[in-house]
């Protein structure tokens, strides 16, 4: 049992750890630089580098903001959705959908959801729902730290501190379903067809998670979650790409006071089973 079906490849992180290695002591016998490898290793040109490369696969949003295209556009002719558009430029979330029944999304795009980049959001007034998706594409990340970090670390701690709700979170991309990150999802219902084709990318269902309708306080320190039907974009989500209901994950907060400070737990079920949960934790907004 797992907050989240996949699991990091051990063989692929064994071959990146090797690599990694390989660079830190073999990079000076690449290139052209002229230099000794004692003044190789002195100057900046390998730190350089590899944040230079860094950035240029972390940084642009252009292939995330392509696979979500591919994917509004095909919820939308699919008649799941109603429309969608992009965000105005300097608005602080990404995406808006207008939902079939009139109600407005709006989709929080983030990377890989242990970063501090979670704790960032705020809900819009005008969204009748609002949904962090996540779309890591590092294939050498572990899918189950960055999930339970980005859902229960993070995001609870935010939204109870500052009451905003979430009502959902999609991890999702176009690596899932690739060797880099093998999908539990594509070895069952062998006899048809579990991957849908966007343009570029063949890609699995995606792992949804419903979030409490109301964020628990000391009143009503219990908040589980709602009905996958209430939130109606993560419902057009499993719709639209063949998911399955014993493949949602529905995730409980339960909030208590100990001593001066306030506690809470995340729990998290998954065909009617617990999958992950943690203990009564100190709200530390990280």
């Amino acid at each position: 049992m797992s907050v989240i079906p996949c699991d990091q490849d051990s063989r692929l992180r064994a071959q990146i750890d090797r690599f990694a290695e390989a660079l830190k002591t073999q990079a000076h016998a690449l290139g052209d630089h002229g230099l000794s490898e004692a003044d190789f290793y002195a100057s900046p040109i390998l730190r350089g580098a590899i944040e230079k490369l860094r950035g240029e696969f972390s940084a642009t949003m252009r292939g995330k903001r392509e696979f979500v295209q591919h994917v509004l556009n095909h919820m939308q002719d699919g008649g799941f959705i109603a429309d969608w558009d992009r965000a105005k430029a300097g608005a602080r979330n990404d995406y808006y959908v207008q939902l079939n029944s009139g109600r407005i999304a709006v989709i929080d795009l983030k990377g890989c959801l242990d970063g501090a980049n979670t704790n960032i959001f705020e809900r819009p007034p005008e969204a009748d729902e609002f949904v962090t998706w996540s779309l890591c594409t590092n294939t050498g990340a572990d899918p189950r730290r960055n999930a339970w970090s980005g859902i229960h670390t993070r995001l609870s701690a935010e939204m109870i501190s500052r009451n905003q709700r979430v009502d959902g979170v999609v991890i999702w991309d176009w690596i899932c379903g690739t060797l880099g990150r093998p999908c539990p999802k594509l070895a069952t219902l062998a006899q048809s067809p579990r991957t849908t084709s966007l343009g570029p990318f063949t890609t699995p269902p995606p792992c949804i998670y419903v979030l409490p309708g109301e964020i628990p306080c000391l009143e009503r320190p219990h908040a589980p979650a709602r009905r996958l039907e209430a939130v109606e974009l993560l419902a057009a989500f499993h719709q639209a790409f063949g998911g399955t209901d014993d493949e949602v994950n529905y995730v409980d907060f339960d909030l208590a006071e100990q001593g001066e400070g306030l506690f809470r737990r995340t729990s998290v079920r998954r065909a009617g089973l617990p999958q992950h949960a943690s203990e009564m934790t100190p709200i530390r907004r990280v």
